[in-house]
């Protein structure tokens, strides 16, 4: 409960009752008093007034004390327009588009990598996928560095994780492991039942969240993470096309994007890929898809959508229920995004901005500023960390890579970073395939370490949809050189081994 002793009413009642009205009772700026030497006051009006010094000292020890309640809400391979909140008319996101209402939606915001789980490992640790150990799926976080789980935990947090864990396991709750990483793991199906699409997953993770939520004992703060599945079951359209309603089965679907068509100087990396028959494969069965086929596509994407909206939507209710929903800072993201037609590129693995970009939310009633779009700062899923732990007044001796975003918060004015950069690993069994991306706030430029016509250069203001690459035209040449020499930089400064895996084509260095 609340302390709502009032000090100021106090003082109040004692001029009144023991006619203090004209003594030189000064009430200072910690709480104390200042009484002068020739003060003569009854002794039952020095002990209220001690009352009071201990009451307001107790008042201002509890507020140092309280610590939110931490809710990160997690959706799978979910690209940033995937929201109607941002106006996209083809879904409804009802529980999201709340959720950004109430607080602050970045939409300049980017995964670590389009991978599963070196994403994730970036989102729990504030660091690069080169930095985690986890540059492709399956793959072990390395096990010195600190998470938000243990981090939380030794500020006397509750942590728990609920849903995909994909670090390695991709559910730690199916292989009846008790904790992850500095978070207890939450049951939530029987083993029994199916576990691979979140058409069967992401209602029992929701009931699971639910349930602690109601369960809540108030003892201690926590800092719970839902992870979800979908929109990620538009893996299997591709894959399993009889469980799926084809195009001419529907009876609306949504138009084409404009960048739907592959463009003829795409770097030979990207064309390579479209090929292979493992690690993305839904690229190589959708190469003969009709538009009408990418059009269904399209259609299914965004009724995963709408599916993983609604356990958000479930979550969100409980937290209110609850009356916890104005002392618990939210977070809603995702690990990486999809290639939504766009390019003709289903799946991730791309540094389009559609498979690279997810959305990022974040709300805390009173603390952060509600229905701000912030389109300007450039936002890493390392920033998801340092924030929390910022906001949560959470001390620690850990240096991250991200940053925390409470200062452009308060202060949108301000700028977080002057580039945002991204990591592709996107073939496990050819380690030697390793692409870049970096942004500035209005162009883009990515390096493919193998391949004829490895760059691309873009103006996202001019061109967002990455149509027209200006990598190779003169005119572009001072913009594209200070992205390499900031990309150069910026692999010397973190210990990136982009340029050891593998040497670039000639004629497209990078140096250390």
């Amino acid at each position: 409960m609340k302390n709502t002793f009032n000090p100021d009413f106090l003082l109040t009642r004692l001029k009144s009752n023991w006619g203090l009205h004209g003594l030189p009772i000064g009430y200072g700026q910690r709480g104390g008093f200042r009484l002068f030497k020739n003060l003569c006051i009854p002794a039952y009006s020095l002990l209220l007034l001690a009352a009071l010094l201990f009451f307001t000292r107790c008042s201002q020890k509890e507020a140092e004390n309280t610590k939110p309640n931490i809710l990160i809400l997690l959706t799978d391979q979910h690209t940033n327009d995937a929201i109607s909140y941002l106006g996209n008319p083809h879904l409804a996101t009802p529980a999201m588009d709340q959720l950004a209402a109430e607080g602050t939606y970045f939409t300049e915001s980017y995964c670590t990598s389009p991978v599963c789980g070196p994403a994730r490992s970036s989102l729990i640790t504030g660091r690069m996928p080169h930095e985690t150990g986890v540059v492709w799926n399956s793959t072990h976080i390395d096990s010195s560095l600190p998470t938000i789980g243990h981090l939380f935990q030794d500020a006397g947090y509750q942590t728990a994780w609920v849903g995909k864990w994909h670090l390695p396991q991709a559910y730690p709750a199916k292989t009846k492991m008790d904790s992850v990483a500095g978070f207890r793991v939450i049951p939530f199906q029987s083993l029994d039942e199916a576990w691979d699409l979140g058409a069967d997953t992401d209602g029992p993770i929701a009931d699971a969240a639910v349930n602690y939520i109601r369960d809540y004992k108030g003892e201690a703060p926590f800092l719970l993470a839902v992870s979800l599945h979908n929109p990620h079951d538009i893996c299997h359209v591709p894959r399993r096309p009889g469980e799926y309603a084809r195009a001419d089965e529907l009876e609306s679907l949504p138009p084409l994007p404009t960048n739907f068509e592959i463009a003829e100087d795409e770097p030979e990396f990207l064309a390579e890929k479209r090929l292979m028959d493992h690690y993305g494969d839904e690229l190589l069965l959708t190469k003969d898809y009709t538009p009408e086929d990418w059009q269904a596509y399209l259609y299914h994407y965004y009724r995963f959508t709408e599916m993983v909206d609604r356990e958000i939507g479930k979550v969100m209710q409980a937290l209110k229920s609850k009356g916890l929903d104005d002392n618990t800072i939210v977070v809603l993201t995702s690990e990486h995004g999809d290639g939504a037609a766009a390019h003709r590129w289903a799946a991730k693995l791309s540094l389009y901005d559609e498979a690279a970009t997810v959305p990022f939310i974040i709300r805390w009633t009173g603390q952060i500023p509600s229905g701000r779009i912030n389109r300007d700062q450039l936002v890493s899923g390392m920033d998801l960390a340092p924030t929390l732990l910022d906001y949560a007044r959470v001390e620690n001796n850990v240096q991250f890579t991200g940053k925390s975003l409470k200062p452009v918060l308060e202060d949108p004015r301000k700028k977080l970073r002057d580039y945002v950069v991204v990591q592709l690993a996107d073939d496990k069994l050819d380690s030697s395939r390793h692409a870049r991306l970096i942004r500035n706030r209005r162009y883009k430029y990515n390096l493919y370490n193998q391949g004829e016509r490895n760059e691309q250069l873009f103006d996202l203001w001019e061109d967002p949809g990455e149509t027209d690459n200006l990598a190779y035209k003169e005119s572009y040449l001072p913009v594209k050189d200070e992205l390499k020499t900031a990309l150069s930089t910026w692999i010397r400064e973190s210990g990136d081994p982009f340029l050891d895996w593998h040497p670039l084509p000639e004629g497209s260095s990078l140096s250390r």
